[in-house]
Formats: structure tokens, sequence, C-alpha cells
């Protein structure tokens, strides 16, 4: 193992430097205290800093203004560019869709069980302007095992279930089609439940 010349005090002050940690001094003309405040040098370059005394510190920033020699457009420009952190950005709404394009959205499949877009999402489509509503598939055979038309509630529905089980249950009947009824009415419940509950 190669060991590492070891570098003493002594050897640092001849090479021309100090044991003493860096201290910085006030920036104040005709100070010598030790400037352990910063204060920045200009609104242009945020990230270099002038140093000063706690008393000198407070007299520049009461002096130090970001705003000096701005127009008040220029000061709104850059209080808008600070509140998205000076990133780019554009107006919304500004390319608003045209019909075709709306149309091709809601075609794609796209769901809004809580019509927050209003009617014209998948499972809310209406028939030609009427009030009735268009429903997927299979919400519709679930609907028809229940026996219920569309719009439902989920306290009806609820209902419905425990009044189908009870008939259809196994321990209650031996037929085998009461066997394939109860998985059918399982499924159909499952898939109510599905679109009515988020």
């Amino acid at each position: 193992m190669v060991q590492k010349p070891q570098i003493s005090v002594l050897d640092l002050a001849r090479y021309g430097y100090s044991s003493e940690p860096y201290q910085k001094v006030c920036e104040w003309q005709d100070c010598n205290e030790e400037g352990k405040h910063r204060a920045p040098r200009s609104r242009d370059d945020m990230n270099s800093y002038r140093w000063f005394c706690r008393d000198h510190a407070r007299e520049y920033n009461k002096c130090w203004n970001y705003f000096s020699g701005m127009s008040n457009d220029e000061i709104e420009a850059d209080r808008r560019a600070d509140t998205v952190w000076r990133r780019p950005s554009w107006p919304l709404g500004d390319r608003v869709p045209t019909s075709e394009q709306a149309r091709a959205f809601w075609q794609e499949g796209f769901f809004d069980p809580f019509s927050v877009f209003g009617e014209q999402s998948k499972g809310h489509q209406t028939k030609g302007g009427s009030n009735e509503v268009v429903l997927d598939g299979n919400l519709e055979r679930a609907l028809d095992i229940f026996g219920m038309k569309s719009p439902v509630a989920v306290e009806d529905v609820k209902a419905r279930y425990k009044a189908l089980v009870k008939r259809h249950h196994p321990d209650a009947s031996s037929s085998t089609a009461d066997e394939e009824r109860i998985k059918d009415v399982n499924h159909a419940y499952q898939v109510i439940l599905g679109f009515l509950t988020p």
C-alpha cells in the first residue's frame, strides 16, 4: 500500500497557506471587521455576493433596490417571470380544438364517470339528443340480469342483489341452473358497482 506524504502545518506556511481559517473582511469602505453577512452583488448575478459586517449589511440592504432602473413594465415582466421560477411558459387555451378533434377525443374511449365534462363522455352519451343514455354492452347485460333500467342508484342495486342472492343461492336450491344464475348475478353486481363507484 502506497502511503500519502503527510504535510504538516509548518509546510503549509512555507507554501503561502495559513493554518488559520480564511476570514472574509467587510467590503464597506474603511471597515476592517469580519464580513460574515452576505448581500447580492447585482440583480443580474444573484449568485455573486458581497460580504459585510452586521451593521454594514443592514445599511447596504436599506439602500439596495432590486428594481432600481427598471420601468413599470419591466418590473411587471420580472415579477411574472418569477411566478413560474423563470421557466418558459405559454398561455393556456389559445388553441381551441375543432369539433372534429373534440369528437375524436370522446370516441377514443375517454371515460368520465362523474360527468365532469358534461354528458358527452363514454357511458354518458345520448342518442339523437334525447335523454336516453347509451350504455356499455356489459353494463346493459348486467342491468338486464338485475331486471333494472338506467339510471340506477347504488342502494337500489344492493337491495336487488340481496334479493337475487336469496332466491338463487345454491344452498336454497339444488338446481344447476341456479348455480349458473348466481355466478351471473355476482358478475353483474361487480360490473354495475364498478360503473357506479369510483
